[in-house]
């Protein structure tokens, strides 16, 4: 509960609003606000993933194209009437295909034979020529283009195409799918066409039936759906490519479906108002929009080299030099792609798309009984994924760091488009998805800014002031989740160092004002990096020649201690190293006593109104300060308490003494670390086991034993000023032994 709460009070508002953005996206989905710029959004994804998708080739449908070479090699179009019926001679008689549709229209009579100058001229000038008349009447089933393209039509699976107009009532519709009287009452929600532009009535009694092949585009000029039937005065007719399919198929009927009449075995016609075909195959559902709309799945680019749809030159259908098996048995549409003939369309996956393979899309989708639409359950598939991918990263995105957030909502992103990928291709269902994408990028936006406006710079200035304590690597690290940082004090287990110059004042007298800032400059700047850089200590002061700093806060370390020992040995060698420097400069040498001590401290934010620093206090604290200050005493230069040697175990130590120091009543072991064992040679350790044996005959008061131990190690290093100070002790404690109750600790009285 106590976790709860902690992180209800530090991300709750974060989770409030992203919860309150994820509500307002799933109210989008079911219709409650709208948004025009979303749709257009929506619309641009369902184009993309319809380029996406590729060619699909489909053999049964052919394109008969009245292609530039073909108005080479025939003529300008139109063409007269008899070429059109020796295209369907060629097409129904010679190559037997199955159906022809003709994404043209023949709305006025052809004269371009000329019978009608000579009937005239029958009537008129040569009206006096008596073979004239005979003449004419044996020319006429020659010259009649319109009655052999209507002999060409008879019997024949033919459906010409018409266009619906606005203002026209020309030529002749074919019977009406149904009418309104056989809806029985019901409403059905088709577009109306005022008018049209149909074909002669002779051509149309002929052929077996037609089609509108009306293309309406979007407000933004881009066609992707057709109706499949308009309504026209009281009848319903089909489209090109519906009535093509229709006598394909040998269908009986085409009738509404309005969702109460089973139709089995075809993909997205449950629940959903279709276009019923009936046929000997069985009944056949194509499942439409608003409008009895169909989408139009467009399949590669279009045109010859599309890929989906065979074209063939219609010169060659007239010419017979197609080969058989391309046209045999096959849905044949008569269009074209010349640029001239304005039958170009723009479209999701090409500007300039064929007309003609609009309608042959359509009906390959009939055949396969395959259309991408909108189920009647896709607001609730919507709403769905918008609740869940908002509610998780709403949930999740705040604890996040920024990597992580950036992984999180990458992943969701992908999940969304791949889960919509898969019902689009996998389903054929065109589900919206942009606004749950909208949602999970904002999510991710305002999770950014509110934690660089409210957290990122609240942290930034924390790191900011930490940064004058820390090294640059714990910096960086803080910088990460500097919600775990704070310079509010508290109690931890920490290790102290304090770090003296031995003699500074004797320096001080011996140097320039310029040399000594020089001298303190490079002295201190060395100390600082040892603390800092190589072991990641927080440095809290400068107190004239003397530093201090500590382990283990702000950033936790379980081997504090063992930082803080292996800091102070390296200290000694950076000493050693500008000791030389500066006697080669003629300067004042140089020497270092450091104290180190562990132990629970108190850390923080400390100081007056005036001015503050994060630093540390306590009794640890001031035994360190001790234990620099009698780093003299022993001639050593590092002193580190008793609780120093136990956190810190991988290190060799020398035992000192037992101290009592100034304003602490209880004695403390102190020891000298020498370094790490792999560090040091057989003769370090043997010196150091005969001291130890030494140390222990002076505290049994072994007098004479003691200093025959002392003397021996002060003659085979006579520069180690600790045997020195024990042998004058030993001599001391002889002449005036200290008795039989003596504890073997050594009182200081000065700081």
């Amino acid at each position: 509960m106590g976790r709860l709460h902690k992180a209800r009070s530090r991300y709750g508002a974060r989770w409030a609003l992203g919860l309150v953005l994820t509500l307002a996206a799933a109210l989008y989905t079911n219709g409650t606000w709208h948004s025009h710029a979303i749709e257009r959004q929506d619309t641009l994804v369902a184009d993309l993933r319809m380029r996406l998708e590729g060619p699909a080739p489909d053999r049964r449908i052919v394109i008969v194209d009245i292609d530039p070479k073909s108005l080479a090699a025939v003529g300008r179009f139109p063409w007269s009437r008899d070429v059109m019926a020796h295209l369907v001679d060629q097409l129904a008689g010679r190559y037997g295909v199955r159906a022809i549709g003709f994404d043209v229209s023949f709305p006025e009579p052809d004269t371009s034979s000329g019978y009608a100058v000579l009937e005239r001229l029958a009537r008129r000038e040569l009206h006096d020529v008596p073979e004239m008349a005979a003449k004419l009447a044996a020319l006429r089933p020659e010259l009649d283009y319109d009655g052999r393209f209507a002999q060409a039509l008879a019997g024949r699976p033919v459906v010409l195409g018409y266009n619906v107009s606005p203002i026209l009532a020309k030529g002749v519709l074919p019977p009406p799918a149904f009418t309104v009287a056989d809806l029985g009452g019901r409403q059905l929600d088709a577009y109306r066409a005022p008018g049209y532009e149909a074909n002669i009535a002779r051509l149309q009694a002929a052929a077996r039936g037609a089609g509108s092949f009306t293309v309406a585009p979007d407000a933004d000029g881009v066609v992707r759906t057709v109706p499949l039937l308009q309504r026209i005065g009281t009848g319903y007719y089909p489209s090109l490519g519906l009535a093509t399919a229709a006598v394909y198929l040998g269908a009986t009927a085409i009738r509404p479906d309005f969702g109460d009449e089973a139709v089995s075995g075809q993909a997205g016609a449950a629940g959903a108002d279709a276009i019923v075909l009936t046929s000997p195959q069985g009944r056949r559902a194509i499942p439409v929009g608003d409008g009895l709309t169909t989408v139009v799945q467009f399949r590669g680019p279009g045109g010859p080299q599309g890929g989906t749809f065979r074209y063939v030159a219609a010169v060659d259908v007239l010419q017979g030099r197609v080969p058989a098996p391309v046209l045999k048995d096959a849905i044949v549409l008569v269009g074209t792609t010349a640029p001239g003939l304005q039958d170009l369309r723009s479209t999701p996956v090409n500007g300039d798309y064929p007309g003609v393979e609009v309608h042959a899309n359509v009906i390959k989708s009939i055949l396969d009984g395959r259309f991408k639409s909108r189920p009647d359950y896709a607001t609730a598939i919507e709403f769905f994924q918008v609740l869940v991918a908002g509610t998780l990263l709403a949930l999740l995105l705040p604890a996040l760091a920024p990597l992580p957030a950036v992984l999180a909502s990458g992943a969701v992103f992908a999940a969304v488009v791949g889960f919509n990928g898969f019902l689009y291709r996998e389903m054929d269902w065109a589900v919206d998805m942009v606004i749950c994408l909208l949602l999970v990028a904002l999510l991710f936006v305002v999770n950014v800014a509110w934690g660089y406006l409210f957290e990122y710079r609240k942290g930034r200035a924390l790191v900011s002031r930490f940064g004058e304590y820390v090294a640059p690597e714990l910096v960086a690290q803080m910088a990460e989740n500097p919600q775990a940082y704070t310079m509010e004090g508290e109690s931890r287990e920490l290790s102290v160092m304090f770090v003296d110059v031995r003699g500074f004042t004797t320096i001080s007298e011996g140097l320039a004002p310029k040399a000594l800032r020089e001298y303190i400059n490079r002295y201190l700047t060395a100390m600082s990096e040892d603390i800092r850089a190589s072991h990641q200590g927080t440095l809290d002061k400068y107190i004239g020649d003397a530093v201090m700093a500590f382990w283990g806060a702000p950033v936790a370390f379980a081997d504090h201690a063992s930082r803080a020992v292996a800091t102070a040995l390296l200290m000694q060698a950076s000493a050693a190293r500008l000791d030389a420097e500066f006697r080669q400069r003629g300067w004042p040498p140089l020497a270092i006593g450091i104290g180190v001590n562990s132990g629970l401290m108190h850390v923080g934010d400390m100081g007056s109104a005036i001015r503050r620093a994060y630093t540390v206090m306590g009794d640890a604290v001031n035994l360190a300060s001790r234990l620099e200050g009698i780093t003299k005493v022993y001639g050593v230069g590092v002193v580190v308490g008793e609780a120093t040697r136990l956190a810190a175990p991988d290190f060799v130590y020398r035992e000192l003494d037992l101290v009592r120091v100034k304003g602490k009543h209880a004695p403390v072991a102190i020891y000298e670390p020498l370094g790490r064992p792999a560090d040091l040679d057989a003769a370090v350790l043997a010196e150091l086991a005969a001291w130890d044996a030494a140390l222990a005959r002076v505290r049994a008061q072994d007098w004479d034993g003691a200093e025959h131990a002392v003397a021996a190690l002060r003659a085979a290093h006579p520069r180690r000023a600790l045997y020195l100070l024990y042998l004058e002790r030993i001599a001391r404690w002889r002449d005036a032994p200290p008795g039989a109750g003596w504890d073997g600790v050594t009182t200081f009285e000065t700081k």
